[in-house]
């Protein structure tokens, strides 16, 4: 008698997606856009055919662009309100970790907020208490242009935190908004290192040993991420994955997750796509997806180390600060 086995189904969790800024691009290019089913890299008919359990959406913004910016993420996050509403039967937002395990148990998608780019506070703390009221958990300091807190990398590595920037910090602390590190000039993430005591994430970064972008991680950023019990989401924007590529290969993310591994340890790895906010050709093309990733990963990796990269390490994490 033969014996078949059913193919195992891992849960996801990813730290970081564009999804809600890329439906508003599109819909003011007079385009459809819509959560349930769009033409992107991240809907719900996608997401629930990958396996996903929890996905951060950021409220983007790109001040070049937009020039009133907390008007803007104000607006993107009523996009969101309103896709969470339109969807309810399907998905709901989480504010807490026993949200989110309650969404589990109905069988239901969560979806957790999150803003890159720190400047659409405009320096004002009380709009940043506003964005935590609405239930943003997450947001890094800066995006690519210097604002009113800080520096980000690339052209400023050196650039240190402002002293607006160390208040917002101590109030993220207290409130329980997590501070995400992606996009932060190096002095600016051991700015972060000095003045705060809790774990710290990287939503959508990767290894700079293997890739020598400024927005990937130096290998003293990674351990001193996971010695303060943080995350790393990797991310597959091909041009953080390999220099200069436009195709983000299996191979090579494998190898940031091997090397994020022997650097922090197994317990600071986690996903963090970078979906809808990236252009290039990607091996995992969209959320419908991504259990190929697992399934590649098998080849080297215990079916605990996947675990823990999936989906265990994002929720040891939420369990602990959310």
């Amino acid at each position: 008698m033969v014996t078949y086995h059913k193919k195992k189904t891992w849960k996801v969790v990813d730290l970081h997606c564009d999804t809600i800024s890329s439906q508003a691009a599109k819909r003011a290019e007079g385009r459809s856009a819509q959560l349930f089913c769009a033409d992107g890299h991240v809907d719900l008919c996608r997401m629930r055919k990958g396996g996903y359990s929890l996905q951060v959406f950021a409220l983007f913004v790109d001040r070049a662009q937009h020039a009133d910016a907390y008007r803007f993420a104000k607006s993107l996050l009523n996009e969101f309100f309103r896709e969470m509403e339109r969807n309810q039967q399907w998905i709901s937002q989480v504010r807490t970790y026993d949200e989110w395990k309650n969404n589990e148990r109905q069988g239901k998608l969560s979806a957790l907020l999150s803003i890159e780019e720190g400047g659409v506070c405009e320096g004002n703390t009380a709009y940043l208490q506003e964005f935590y009221n609405a239930g943003v958990r997450m947001m890094t300091l800066t995006w690519n242009y210097a604002n009113e807190l800080g520096l980000p990398n690339g052209a400023f590595p050196d650039g240190p935190l402002t002293k607006l920037g160390h208040e917002f910090l101590e109030q993220m602390e207290e409130m329980g908004m997590l501070i995400d590190v992606s996009h932060l000039s190096d002095q600016g993430f051991y700015d972060v290192l000095r003045r705060t005591r809790k774990p710290l994430l990287a939503s959508h970064s990767n290894a700079r040993a293997l890739c020598p972008h400024p927005r990937n991680l130096s290998d003293d950023m990674i351990g001193k991420i996971a010695e303060r019990g943080g995350l790393i989401g990797v991310n597959f924007y091909p041009p953080f994955v390999e220099p200069d590529s436009r195709v983000m290969r299996l191979p090579a993310l494998a190898a940031h997750i091997r090397h994020i591994i022997s650097v922090g340890g197994c317990g600071c790895v986690a996903l963090g796509t970078d979906f809808d906010g990236m252009s290039g050709e990607l091996e995992i093309a969209d959320a419908s997806m991504m259990q190929r990733l697992p399934e590649y990963l098998t080849c080297e990796f215990s079916e605990a180390e996947i675990d823990r990269l999936m989906w265990e390490n994002a929720e040891r994490f939420f369990k602990e600060n959310l």
